[in-house]
């Protein structure tokens, strides 16, 4: 994968270089501020990138906001968001347009590399990648939307998981229950939620953006 790093931690930004590289995939470029960061997604145009949020200039939201302007520019670029904090507002403006991998992982998951790797592969595949701490703090305080209010207790929990980013038999294994039960649940619950695209790729997303997006 060709990917771009952006981070204003020279230490941080070294040591995801450093893995990403270990890792087989190759660092197009690296930025240390908002404008670096959107001049480099348009120039290299990365199958993934990974993005802080807060960074220079103003140490405010400079990076997302280059990765939302990059993702208007070139819709459904892949964006994996790195946050010091859960910050909700963020991680809904990310997710609201729907469309490419998207990902929001706090920066204390980088130390574990196959948490790391994973998720960059899963938001360059076009999934989604979210910590479970930033899942948790979405949902708190929330009143879900009418579909999902009709879910059951289980399915509820199939879905939280889908939001991690885990495939049917990965959710079978930390539910201890069968691949073909999950896909049961994933079935009825698309029904619940008036999903009904046969693409089984775009449902999963359209599911996730769904429990993640409630007002």
């Amino acid at each position: 994968m060709r990917i771009v790093v952006a981070e204003d931690l020279y230490l941080l930004r070294d040591g995801m270089v450093r893995l990403i590289e270990a890792c087989g995939h190759q660092v197009v470029a690296t930025a240390a501020t908002g404008p670096e960061t959107l001049a480099a997604l348009r120039t290299w145009r990365p199958d993934v990138s990974v993005i802080d949020v807060r960074m220079p200039p103003n140490q405010s939201d400079e990076g997302l906001r280059a990765a939302l302007a990059a993702r208007d520019e070139m819709p459904g670029l892949p964006v994996l968001i790195l946050s010091q904090h859960v910050e909700q507002l963020y991680a809904r403006e990310l997710l609201a347009d729907g469309s490419g991998g998207v990902g929001y992982l706090l920066k204390e998951s980088v130390f574990d590399a196959d948490q790391f790797i994973g998720a960059l592969e899963r938001v360059a595949g076009g999934g989604t990648a979210m910590d479970p701490a930033v899942i948790a703090r979405l949902l708190s305080g929330s009143s879900p939307t009418r579909g999902l209010k009709r879910l059951t207790e289980r399915e509820y929990s199939v879905l939280g998981l889908m939001a991690e980013g885990l495939s049917n038999q990965a959710i079978g294994r930390r539910l201890f229950l069968s691949e073909s039960a999950i896909g049961k649940y994933t079935t009825s619950m698309f029904g619940k939620l008036g999903i009904t695209d046969d693409d089984d790729t775009n449902r999963r997303v359209r599911a996730v953006l769904t429990y993640l997006n409630k007002p």
